[in-house]
């Protein structure tokens, strides 16, 4: 066997690998949360953020040409370039790294991300909040199949990338690149080639493992756009220890963010401590998932007091689905009277569609597990406060222990 074909079969081997491995990453339990504020902390005095590591890819100079070519676009791009490994501090995960990202930036509500993906260290990730209204999805995933772009640098993709933002035809261009691979002839031999008995056996896994790909590829790109924050990413899947190990990180990141804290250029300081101490005592009590999300949102209060802008608050419907994109009308099933509560993009459209969003429930008094919302409000701070969406969790927990007393 030629050692072009030993190169053919291993790259659709890898290739194969690539897009049937599903499972999705978890970030590691180690210093996410100091390593997304670090990023955060840089990304406040320049929209291009580089990592060491690829200090010779994007020199100095390219991150300074990359700056001013954001600026002039008017948008709120930010560009992160980081390498991402299995079990470092985002677990090699791009969509927990822009979760991290997005939930150390509480005062930007609109944000355009653009990473480095974890799979493939030469391609790059797009992400938009709180709607994908510049099509970056698709846009930075279209910088990477151009034919321009292809042997290009990791400097000059990214620049494509925010160009093709800036131009807001993101969608149209991933279709035209998409259509372009899919319409070109592939390499068949020359009539005489020797090598013509190889054609059947590497045409037809190539296609078969091309359309694979690419169904991969679409299925991501087609997303919901908003991309859960720090411990939300796996959140839907995990199990209760795990969330509650996330947890606990999250508020352990608000105790050192209170600590770090200036009294004087911090007037809701006090606040931020009344929160980190409510999350505190509520992840020690907590008796399961509806209370460990109540930790998280007033870990997520505290935050925002730290910030000086508190932002929407989490998801009404499930606070696992990490912060709100938009607030909006719902009508409980059985009243007449309308709640204005704060929902993620994708229970957002779930009303519009009609569809029931996805809950998070609880146990109501005689067993059933019903939606936690259902539960008597003096019965249960999460469905009195909406985890935000109705009132301030750490007023409706001081309250409740203000009557308890």
């Amino acid at each position: 066997m030629s050692t072009d074909v030993k190169r053919l079969i291993t790259a659709f081997a890898a290739l194969l690998l690539a897009a049937l491995t599903t499972t999705p990453a978890r970030a590691a339990d180690g210093d996410a949360p100091s390593a997304g504020q670090r990023i955060a902390e840089a990304l406040r005095t320049s929209p291009v953020y580089v990592d060491e590591a690829y200090a010779d890819a994007v020199p100095p100079s390219r991150q300074r040409q990359l700056a001013d070519r954001i600026h002039r676009t008017g948008l709120p791009v930010k560009v992160v370039l980081t390498p991402l490994t299995k079990g470092d501090a985002f677990d090699g995960d791009s969509d927990v790294l822009a979760g991290i990202v997005r939930d150390r930036l509480p005062d930007q509500r609109e944000l355009i991300l653009i990473t480095t993906d974890g799979d493939f260290p030469d391609s790059l990730n797009g992400y938009e909040w709180p709607a994908d209204t510049h099509q970056t999805r698709d846009a930075v995933a279209a910088a990477g199949l151009l034919d321009e772009t292809r042997d290009a640098g990791l400097a000059d993709l990214t620049a494509k990338a925010v160009e093709l933002v800036a131009e807001g035809k993101g969608t149209q261009r991933y279709e035209e690149a998409t259509r372009d691979q899919r319409e070109s002839p592939a390499s068949k031999p020359e009539p005489g080639d020797s090598r013509g008995w190889l054609w059947p056996l590497v045409a037809v896994p190539a296609l078969a493992l091309t359309a694979l790909a690419t169904r991969a590829l679409v299925r991501s790109r087609k997303a919901a756009p908003a991309v859960p924050q720090l411990v939300f990413a796996t959140a839907r899947a995990a199990d209760e220890a795990e969330l509650r190990r996330r947890t606990e990180a999250e508020v352990l990141a608000l105790g050192e963010a209170t600590q770090a804290a200036e009294v004087s250029t911090t007037p809701d300081l006090q606040r931020a401590l009344d929160a980190y101490a409510a999350a505190g005592r509520v992840l020690d009590e907590a008796r399961g998932v509806p209370d460990l999300a109540g930790a998280l949102a007033l870990a997520q209060e505290g935050q925002g007091a730290l910030a000086g802008s508190p932002g929407l608050p989490l998801c009404f419907f499930n606070p696992l689905h990490g912060r709100a994109a938009l607030r909006t009308g719902w009508r409980p099933l059985g009243r007449r009277d309308r709640l204005d509560v704060a929902v993620c993009q994708d229970c957002a459209d779930a009303l519009r569609d009609r569809r029931a969003p996805e809950v998070l429930t609880d146990r109501a008094g005689d067993g059933r597990t019903v939606p936690y919302f259902e539960l008597p409000a003096g019965r249960s701070v999460w469905s009195a406060t909406g985890y935000g969406s109705l009132a301030s969790p750490l007023d409706g927990f001081n309250s409740r222990n203000a009557k308890a007393g």
